[in-house]
């Protein structure tokens, strides 16, 4: 069992996912239950998942795990593109979070390809 607070791409994700709240809060409230709940709950299954990987006891369990943080990952990175096409994330916004999945998405790939 590990401890996932010690794991860099952990504290990279629960950050990410504290931004993406604070700036869904500017989303019409029409989008509540729409873009908003689904942006929210991709970027909560990033830092959850790696959470629930490192508390396995196998290599191939925590692998699965970090395997669904990135797809979460690339839900995130498209959500956030729609929601700039959309106008409801400004460019500046997206630009920094964006570049922050990125950066999340690179980390998963490399500790999957660790466990593996």
């Amino acid at each position: 069992m590990r401890n996932y607070k010690n794991l860099e791409v952990w504290k990279k994700s629960h950050q990410l996912a504290l931004k993406i709240y604070e700036v869904t809060k500017i989303f019409p409230s029409e989008e509540k239950f729409g873009i908003i709940s689904q942006l929210r709950r991709a970027s909560l299954s990033i830092p959850t998942n790696l959470v629930e990987g490192a508390s396995r006891n196998s290599e191939k369990e925590f692998a699965y795990f970090i395997n669904i943080a990135s797809g979460s990952s690339a839900e995130v990175e498209y959500l956030l593109e729609f929601s700039k096409s959309i106008a409801y994330l400004s460019v500046e916004d997206f630009d920094i979070l964006s570049k922050e999945v990125i950066i999340i998405r690179k980390m998963l790939n490399s500790l999957y390809q660790k466990l593996k």
